[in-house]
């Protein structure tokens, strides 16, 4: 996961304008929250989330077998 360094902000700014911190998830992507100028905590979407769990519970052969199909006429091309 990538964290755009203009994505950072105070616990205090969330909590004050979390509309305005949850806009920028929005626009730029994940953002991070900082408590005592030291990264606490990450606030992205939720689409973003069920993608992380997904890479995690998908064994090498799963994921082997997704990009086969996905890619498969640029292997039957490459075979010839």
């Amino acid at each position: 996961m990538n964290i755009n360094t203009d994505n950072l902000v105070s616990i205090t700014e969330a909590n004050q304008n979390f509309s305005r911190v949850a806009r920028m998830v929005d626009e730029n992507g994940p953002v991070v929250i900082l408590k005592n100028n030291s990264p606490r905590y990450i606030l992205i979407e939720f689409d973003e989330v069920k993608k992380e769990h997904l890479a995690k519970d998908e064994t090498l052969l799963e994921i082997s077998s997704r990009l086969i199909e996905k890619n498969r006429e640029a292997y039957e091309v490459l075979a010839k």
